[in-house]
């Protein structure tokens, strides 16, 4: 398979500590291509103007950016109206966007939250604050031996009491992709809303929120080749409609006196002040590219990655990995593991010295880290302008923290 679009992305022709870079952090963040960044640049050059505020041209041209962007997130998705999509300036404020207008709204002691032990901080942390206010009970779907979620765990903590189940579609750590669909009929059941975050999988497969049957669906918009600083929350309307602002100010509002205020209708009811129109700019012209890329390729670009570095990585046997044996075709292009004996964060230091870039730590995911034993672990993610040399100087590299750290090759 070829590497056609690799040159496509300056940031990547670019030396670190002297080296070609190997970015192997795309599940942090993904780098932007030329066609974005020229978006950003030609937003902020001819078009900036606050949006939504002036009758004159500059301004209308803003606000088209800005509604052009939010018709062109909708399709992406496919959600039946433009309408249920609602700017944020990342994955995090979406989740806490439900968590303070949805969940502190519908739930009383007594009533249920279920998350999976695999999730982000960002959909755990909001949960725990809302069983903590409301009295509700916040309950955890565990993991099977291989790393995905478990069944009979769905099953028995889906109840006629659990009222909002928030779950990841892709594991940040695994790469294990979720049958959020099977997850949310089984909510819906028993008269329950699914939240699903797709911060990991919306850059990666496509997603169909009508095909998901989910209730809410929330990104990134740096993951998935954009700037940072815009993110997005799906949500149907009918909730969307009865759900109270998160945020209060400009832009929010039909009519204000002194004491009272009608809020506007859907989406600005939830966009407070001036939005990130540059962000929106750069992530409509970062759906398009990949668009014309097509997720047929990313798809097949990663599982190509990761069918050449696995066996690479399970020949060396000081490597541990984690979520790499699953008998199911549901991983993305990430990597997750070990070095015997070496501190995930000297792994990363060191690798970093021969020019590649992975990610150290517990990557916003301390319970699933104690639930796997460790403390913090090592992920490369690929995408898919990564190659095989990628992979083949991550490798080298791997050996040369054995040789550093005197533990032998």
């Amino acid at each position: 398979m070829s590497d056609k679009y690799r040159a496509e992305f300056p940031l990547l022709a670019e030396k670190m500590n002297g080296l070609p870079i190997a970015y192997l952090d795309n599940g942090a963040t993904t780098q932007k291509p030329e066609t974005v960044i020229e978006a950003i640049t030609e937003y902020y050059r001819r078009q900036n103007a606050n949006p939504h505020r002036g009758a004159y041209a500059l301004s209308v041209t803003a606000t088209d950016v800005y509604e052009n962007c939010r018709e062109r997130v909708a399709k992406f998705l496919n959600a039946k109206r433009s309408r249920e999509i609602i700017f944020t300036k990342n994955a995090t404020e979406a989740l806490n966007l439900v968590a303070y207008s949805y969940g502190l709204s519908v739930l009383k002691p007594g009533d249920e939250i279920l998350i999976s032990v695999a999730e982000h901080h960002s959909n755990l942390v909001p949960w725990q604050m809302v069983a903590a206010r409301t009295g509700a009970k916040l309950n955890y779907i565990y993991l099977e031996d291989d790393g995905n979620l478990s069944e009979k765990d769905m099953q028995e903590k889906i109840t006629e009491k659990t009222k909002i189940v928030a779950v990841t579609q892709v594991s940040n750590v695994l790469g294990l992709i979720n049958d959020v669909k099977a997850i949310g009929e089984k909510a819906h059941a028993v008269g329950a809303v699914i939240l699903v975050d797709g911060s990991q999988s919306v850059p990666h497969i496509a997603v169909d929120v009508q095909a998901l049957e989910c209730d809410f669906l929330v990104f990134s918009g740096h993951k998935l080749l954009s700037p940072m600083g815009i993110g997005v929350l799906y949500g149907k309307e009918k909730l969307l409609n009865e759900m109270p602002p998160f945020l209060m100010g400009g832009d929010m509002i039909e009519y204000v006196t002194e004491q009272h205020t009608d809020y506007a209708e859907l989406p600005a009811k939830f966009e407070a002040g001036t939005q990130n129109v540059g962000g929106a700019a750069g992530l409509t012209a970062a759906i398009d590219y990949l668009e014309k890329v097509g997720f047929e390729y990313i798809t097949a670009k990663e599982k190509e990655l990761i069918d050449y570095a696995l066996p690479k990585l399970k020949e060396l046997d000081f490597i541990e990995l984690y979520g790499c044996d699953s008998q199911r075709d549901n991983k993305t292009g990430l990597i997750t593991f070990n070095v015997k004996d070496v501190h995930p964060h000297d792994v990363s230091t060191i690798l970093d010295a021969e020019g590649v870039a992975i990610r150290a730590g517990h990557h916003c995911a301390q319970p699933l880290m104690i639930y796997l034993g460790q403390n913090a672990t090592c992920r490369a993610s690929f995408y898919f302008y990564n190659t095989k040399e990628d992979v083949d100087r991550f490798v080298a590299g791997l050996k040369k923290v054995r040789e550093v750290m005197h533990l032998g090759s």
